[in-house]
């Protein structure tokens, strides 16, 4: 399958590329006179005014690797630990993350795509775009990737500098920061702009531009922008009106009726597009495009299979796994669990079935042999510097069928970095309207969608707002665990000091005989102070202009 936004010739979109690379390095100064190719004949050609929007799309960011060795942003939080102790994600948990000492960091990387998105809707109007009639829609997708961009850079920096125009080498570019009220309401008119002339899902493409952005899209971003909004880390004064905006926000997708959850047997395959029956699946909002690789498996699996075993599952994530015949959390005296049978599928005593689709714990299937993460065992042998560190190892997103080992023919799988599934909508609808009106009937029905996918109980009638808060926030943390969600959720709620700020552990297993024994341990401490709710501006930025001003604390 092709990638869904390379439909033209690959000269073409190199022509672009080197069109929007060939400037000064400050993201915002861009023009045409390096010589690679004429502004004219950009927009006057309808190959070039489409391959230059195409670039646009490039500025995605996959979350597979954050640190060019395999490093998820899951082990920046507690959900995980990264086995590579030198690997630059600990920065973030270590206390020496700072402007001179960065990852992640997107800053200069989204202005160029906002950039390239601001030169498309200032010039596709007049262009030769051929047929017309096509312009709008085009338009379309560019206010979602600007508002897009301007959402990663918020998400990370708080206050940001609008870029709603391109800027010459003429006119003043040190800009004040805007206050994220104005980043908000920015990024809301370019989804409503884009829901206007966007089709409404991928199923109202024709095949051969599946994968653009489309209307469920720009509402899927404008429900998560208006939810991040919402929560106590921007809505310090605590406004309800935020949280029944971002409800609202939530419920028009719910509305449009695009988009429904797959079945709990399909969900393993949600993030292989080699399975033809799920290419841009009804759960599937939008994702980056497709690329054939056996990576993602290589940089986690389990060492006996060759892997890297990079993103280790903390005991902390694992423990938020409920039980699946009472519904209850493992730490309830009634729940039915078995701390002597801690992963357990089967019975009173069995876990939500998420966990063995997500977690790989120690006797779990991985094609088809089981993994030994016991005390000796093939996959916990500490001379290996990629062993498991918790005891666990990541299973969500690994494909059984792609192949890697040394002396096999390599197997390669279809893979997108999802941005957004209507799991997270529901999740989003659920937080926001409970916030707005308490846990009203509509908080129940969409939760236990989730709950009802998963083989899980409903939840039990009778919770209070504060008790429906944390249901929803534990369902939120096991239904889209590894997704890059928990990173950000813990500090817009303002909870990242309680959470992140101590050791994670991990499940130390020893086998006697037949009888396993489980204990747990500390992997490692965690440091969190309050200027860590933002990332830091890096140093390079803050030397270029005098008005932009560093996050408080670093």
């Amino acid at each position: 399958m092709k990638n869904h936004y390379k439909n033209y010739s690959r000269c073409l979109l190199i022509i672009a590329l080197i069109c929007c690379l060939g400037c000064k390095k400050d993201y915002l100064n861009f023009d045409y006179t390096d010589g690679s190719i004429r502004e004219k004949d950009v927009w006057n050609s309808d190959r070039n005014a489409r391959g230059f929007l195409n670039t646009v799309y490039a500025g995605l960011i996959n979350g597979y690797n954050v640190d060019t060795e395999g490093a998820m942003l899951a082990a920046a939080s507690d959900e995980a630990v990264n086995s590579n102790v030198n690997s630059r994600i600990n920065i973030i948990n270590n206390g020496t993350w700072g402007a001179l000492r960065t990852i992640d960091d997107q800053y200069s990387n989204m202005y160029s795509y906002i950039r390239r998105s601001n030169l498309f809707l200032e010039n596709s109007s007049t262009s030769a775009i051929t047929p017309a009639t096509d312009i709008p829609r085009l338009r379309g997708e560019a206010y979602f990737l600007r508002a897009m961009y301007h959402f990663e850079l918020m998400k990370r920096y708080g206050q940001i500098i609008i870029a709603n125009r391109s800027y010459a080498t003429t006119d003043n570019l040190d800009l004040p920061r805007n206050s994220v009220d104005q980043v908000v309401a920015q990024i809301v008119a370019d989804c409503d702009e884009a829901v206007k002339i966007l089709p409404a899902s991928q199923a109202d493409y024709g095949t051969a531009d599946r994968g653009r952005a489309t209307a469920g899209a720009a509402l899927a971003l404008k429900s998560r922008v208006l939810l991040y909004a919402a929560s106590p880390l921007y809505n310090v004064s605590g406004d309800l009106s935020k949280w029944t905006a971002a409800a609202d926000a939530a419920r028009q997708l719910i509305d449009l009726n695009k988009n429904s959850l797959l079945t709990l047997a399909q969900l393993p395959n949600l993030w292989d597009f080699s399975v033809t029956a799920l290419i841009y699946n009804p759960e599937v909002i939008f994702a980056t495009n497709v690329s054939a690789t056996n990576s993602i498996e290589s940089n986690n699996a389990p060492i006996s299979y060759e892997g890297r075993g990079r993103t280790n599952p903390t005991q902390e994530l694992v423990n938020a796994f409920e039980m699946r015949v009472s519904g209850k959390p493992i730490t309830d005296n009634t729940s039915g669990y078995n701390s002597a049978d801690p992963y357990s599928t089967t019975g009173a005593s069995g876990r939500d079935p998420r966990l063995a689709l997500f977690v790989i714990y120690n006797g779990q299937s991985f094609k088809s042999r089981p993994v030994e993460t016991f005390v000796g065992g093939k996959d916990n042998v500490p001379t290996n510097t990629n062993n498991t560190r918790t005891g666990y190892y990541l299973r969500k997103f690994l494909s059984e069928s792609a192949v890697w080992a040394t002396g096999t023919t390599a197997v390669n799988r279809n893979r997108p970095w999802v941005f957004f599934r209507y799991a997270e909508i529901l999740l989003n609808y659920a937080e926001a309207l409970n916030e707005a009106s308490g846990p009203v009937t509509n908080v129940y029905t969409t939760v236990n969608q989730l709950r009802n996918r998963a083989g899980m109980p409903a939840l039990p009638a009778g919770l209070t707002q504060a008790q429906m808060r944390e249901r929803i926030q534990n369902e939120r943390r096991v239904e889209l665990c590894f997704e890059g969600h928990r990173f950000f959720d813990v500090r817009r709620w303002k909870k990242a000091a309680e959470i992140i700020n101590k050791p994670v552990t991990g499940m130390q297993i020893t086998r006697t005989g037949t009888r396993l024994t489980y204990t747990p341990f500390t992997v490692e401490s965690r440091v969190f102070t309050e200027k860590n709710y933002l990332f830091p501006i890096p140093q390079t930025e803050l030397n270029r202009v005098t008005n932009l001003k560093q996050n408080s604390g670093y």
